[in-house]
């Protein structure tokens, strides 16, 4: 019989690379929370002239573990720091850390990497890649290993529009790409040709490191989609960035992002982070148990696609419409405009767009920072919520068809005592719940506001809300204006 998943963990010794990560503070908080585990180990580099204790110490501070230090006040006691750096050869580690993770290791959750778009491809190798090579290399020296997990997503072969839980090859292998890095060749148009960014292709390129790792032990590829915030653990609506959804409804809501390349007929994939967490902590629960019978042992390692889209698919018209409803509840008292957003699937009409609603306007108000002797900062800002936004276009305007087939059989070999406590199916999932829930974690975590201002945001939005509709019959006046005089 199966050990459930909590038993499975107890008293294991786990090691964790990406734990400052969004997913990795939540996967870190729920194994503390929910596992008996006897050390987590966590790779941090010194950042920022911080070293890797006090980054850890930061962490730890915040909002995610409020309810970990609550009900598990000793938890810190359960944390190994182990300083180093995924881009140095031998990670960087002391002779000391490295030989107690090869001697104590059971569970590996590799994490970490550069989620940047547009990271340069040198950079990405070296973090995607190598430090995926190095993990591995590690790895297969530890003696006390059960389980490795390796977290890519799901978008690592999006030049298809079709992707099922299996490996794809790729035009050039990681040492072919590797070499010609080194030998200062132009890369650019290896991964320019079909992938979108280096994110997705290095992501790539690390999964067939691992199909022809000639080392055979217990592991598998977990590939997310697009993670979005907490949708119950630990708190609802916790997020500590504006990555994914939350980097198109945050400059929303604000009245700052005024126009933008979606299509909003087209499906959207998105998974909360605290279910993302109990599936990546379930497959390496299956990991462990496949591994266990002798016949698994050699087959290549399995692959998760970890969607929603499958079981409960929405569309970004949806996404839109709850934004726009909760926003109407709600509206943040930091807003710079009324919410007002055209969406278009046409890149000229989005560029005419954006010069005449958000750089003329930004023009005009850096004008006045000038005159008043501050230093003009809105065209700068637009202009990096442009670039942000044309990194994001193709997963707004395109769509994808996911096989989660092995996810499913995951889920339904969970007991029912695992499912309430690992949770991450999608059946009659609420989204308009969910969105609200992200609007109000934006609302909190990012805008740093609270319920207690919603009289004068409302009044405030209001006072927007005829300031707007006063320079839409502006706009309307010159322009009959101008026409009138050219009929003329």
């Amino acid at each position: 019989m199966k050990m459930s998943i909590a038993d499975t963990f107890r008293e294991g010794v786990v090691f964790i690379t990406g734990s400052t990560g969004f997913l990795g503070k939540i996967l870190l908080e729920k194994l503390l929370r929910s596992c008996d585990v006897k050390t987590i180990a966590v790779l941090v580099r010194g950042k920022k002239g911080l070293a890797a204790s006090q980054r850890v110490a930061d962490i730890f501070k915040q909002a995610t573990f409020d309810r970990l230090r609550f009900e598990k006040p000793d938890f810190i006691t359960k944390i190994k720091i182990i300083d180093g750096n995924l881009e140095e050869p031998s990670l960087g580690f002391s002779t000391g850390d490295r030989d107690w993770l090869i001697k104590n290791v059971n569970f590996v959750f590799h994490c970490a990497a550069t989620v940047r778009f547009n990271e340069t491809l040198q950079i990405a190798t070296k973090i995607n890649i190598q430090g995926t090579e190095n993990i591995l290399e590690l790895a297969t020296k530890m003696t006390n290993l059960k389980g490795f997990v390796h977290v890519s997503t799901a978008y690592s072969h999006c030049p298809r529009s079709e992707i099922k839980e299996q490996f794809y090859p790729v035009s050039i292998s990681a040492n072919e790409l590797k070499d010609l890095i080194k030998r200062g060749e132009n890369t650019q148009k290896i991964f320019s040709v079909d992938w979108p960014n280096t994110y997705t292709f290095t992501k790539a390129l690390s999964e067939n490191v691992i199909l022809t790792n000639e080392n055979q032990f217990p592991i598998s590829i977990f590939r997310p989609s697009i993670i979005g915030c907490t949708k119950c653990e630990p708190e609802p609506g916790w997020l500590d960035n504006i990555n994914g959804p939350s980097s198109i409804i945050a400059p929303l809501i604000v009245g700052f992002l005024r126009t933008f390349q979606l299509s909003t007929d087209k499906r959207t994939d998105i998974v909360p982070v605290d279910y993302t967490a109990n599936a990546l902590i379930s497959v390496m629960w299956s990991t462990v148990n496949r591994h266990n019978y002798s016949y698994e042992k050699n087959k290549e390692p399995k692959i998760y696609n970890y969607v929603s889209s499958v079981d409960s698919p929405i569309h970004w018209d949806k996404i839109i419409q709850y934004t726009f409803e909760t926003y109407h509840q709600a509206p943040p008292l930091g807003s710079m405009w009324y919410i007002f957003c055209i969406f278009s699937t046409n890149r000229w009409f989005v560029d005419i767009l954006r010069f005449l609603l958000h750089r003329i306007p930004a023009a005009f108000v850096d004008l006045l920072f000038h005159i008043r002797g501050k230093n003009p900062k809105m065209l700068k800002m637009y202009k990096k919520l442009e670039n942000m936004t044309d990194l994001l276009k193709v997963f707004t305007t395109s769509e994808w068809k996911f096989d989660n087939s092995n996810v499913r059989e995951l889920w339904s070999s969970l007991s029912q005592e695992d499912r309430e406590t690992f949770w991450f199916g999608f059946e009659e999932f609420d989204w308009k719940s969910y969105i609200k829930c992200t609007f109000y974690g934006i609302r909190k975590h990012i805008l740093h506001e609270d319920l207690s201002n919603m009289t004068i945001a409302l009044k405030k939005n209001q006072k927007l809300y005829w300031c707007h509709q006063l320079c839409i019959f502006f706009i309307i006046h010159i322009v009959f204006k101008v026409c009138w005089i050219l009929i003329l």
